[in-house]
């Protein structure tokens, strides 16, 4: 006797995997490896990516939630390497000026003035808004009050490496370095367990921290295994003045503080002569390009594309809202490719996946969580943005990878997910309340105008 024939498709339904997403995309662009996988899907679980597969073969699972986007190009979050999120309250309000005119006569007085828990908390929530809807799901903090910071950064629900500020001089939140440190570490203990957040130390400047207080940094991030996060030969000035106070420059000065190494990463390098890039090169430090800040302040252009041959590690950030004026990661992309194109007189410099690289997977290795963001792929987070890519703007599509760094802008983010889950779909937030955050950003702009 025969055994009945079970119905068609029988077996593969029964043996299909439960996952809570699938999203299929016109493109899926993993940035490591580097290529691009056209109507292709992703599957993730638990917050994390399990497969990327052909659409074509997504039936082997069962989605609690299947996302289908015929015109769009799915790409890792973005990785914002240096930013002052709490200085978005600060947007335009000291424009066209040089940085030290800007920090001594502007800046630093509205921070003494009015930088406290809640303006920390409300500007790095109005910049977690902004960054999140224009496809950044990670970003690298300096600024004051962590514990503000972090309660912003857990409203938003997404990624921050949050610096534990050390100055030489007091400010609001803190008196002297002791006390910018203790804070900075009882922020850190605080907030251990959540998995979104992760600490570092963030010295300001060389200019704004002594030796003393370097040394100290040194200590507790030898002992404790945390990074090192700080500006670095950002002007002229800076160079100028090391050399005539300390006898050397500020990169060689931080070489010989034991400073420099793998987890170091240095923000700007405007000024880094050819002795600081094979000091920093041989040192494997990090570096974070800040084109639009850097121009904006005319501090100058940072020589990226000999960094990158000497084979430091470039990732980018937006600096401050209050120096840039945009936390808005497409403007940086594109203009990190064409001002390396520009400087170098090589149009074959810094191509468009190099810069989306530099944007996404260079940011993770410089925080050190490059096995677990930066690009799509098994066993990382899902986290994810899915870039619309339709439209006269934007057509004809040749290259799709072209197209996200020289056409697209932030504009064009449909979706974003962090660790699976959606924080930004078509176009808006989830959960996130965008009207109290303006009304919010309206009251300090008032509060700051009357002073």
């Amino acid at each position: 006797m025969n055994p009945r024939k079970p119905p068609r498709g029988f077996f593969s339904l029964k043996m299909a995997m439960d996952i809570d997403l699938l999203v299929e995309a016109r493109w899926v662009i993993p940035v490591q490896p580097s290529l691009v996988l056209e109507n292709h899907a992703v599957a993730v679980r638990d917050g994390r990516i399990i497969e990327l597969l052909p659409a074509s073969e997504s039936s082997k699972y069962v989605a609690k939630r299947h996302v289908k986007l015929a015109n769009h190009a799915l790409i890792p979050g973005f990785v914002n390497l240096h930013t002052h999120a709490a200085m978005s309250l600060m947007r335009g309000m000291a424009d066209d000026l040089p940085l030290m005119k800007w920090l001594s006569e502007h800046i630093w007085p509205t921070e003494r003035m009015h930088a406290g828990h809640d303006f920390v908390r409300d500007g790095t929530l109005l910049a977690c808004a902004e960054m999140l809807k224009g496809g950044t799901t990670t970003f690298n903090d300096m600024y004051f009050f962590p514990e503000a910071a972090a309660q912003a950064v857990d409203e938003a629900g997404m990624r921050a490496a949050l610096g534990m500020v050390v100055l030489d001089f007091p400010t609001p939140y803190a008196g002297d370095a002791d006390d910018y440190l203790n804070k900075g570490l009882a922020a850190r203990d605080e907030h251990a367990g959540n998995p979104l957040l992760s600490f570092f130390f963030a010295p300001h400047a060389p200019y704004t921290v002594s030796d003393k207080s370097f040394g100290k940094i040194l200590t507790y991030a030898s002992e404790i295994d945390l990074p090192v996060h700080l500006h670095l030969a950002e002007t002229a000035d800076e160079v100028e003045s090391s050399l005539k106070e300390h006898g050397m420059g500020p990169v060689q000065r931080m070489a010989n503080l034991g400073l420099l190494g793998p987890d170091l990463i240095a923000v700007h390098m405007v000024k880094a002569s050819n002795e600081d890039i094979e000091i920093m090169a041989g040192h494997g430090a990090h570096v974070a390009h800040c084109p639009t800040s850097n121009m904006k302040l005319a501090s100058g252009f940072a020589p990226v594309s000999q960094m990158i041959e000497a084979g430091i590690n470039v990732g980018i950030g937006t600096d401050g809202a209050a120096s840039n004026n945009r936390s808005d990661m497409f403007s940086e992309m594109r203009m990190a490719a064409l001002l390396a194109k520009g400087s170098s007189g090589r149009a074959e410099v810094l191509p468009a996946h190099q810069a989306l690289e530099m944007a996404t997977l260079n940011g993770a290795k410089a925080l050190g969580m490059e096995k677990e963001i930066g690009s799509l792929e098994p066993g990382k987070y899902a986290d994810m943005v899915a870039v619309e890519m339709a439209g006269c703007e934007i057509s004809p599509i040749y290259d799709p990878v072209s197209h996200l760094v020289y056409c697209a802008g932030r504009e064009h983010v449909d979706h974003v997910w962090v660790a699976g889950e959606a924080r930004v779909e078509k176009g808006g937030f989830v959960s996130l309340d965008e009207t109290a955050m303006i009304k919010r950003a309206a009251f300090w702009k008032e509060r700051i105008a009357r002073t």
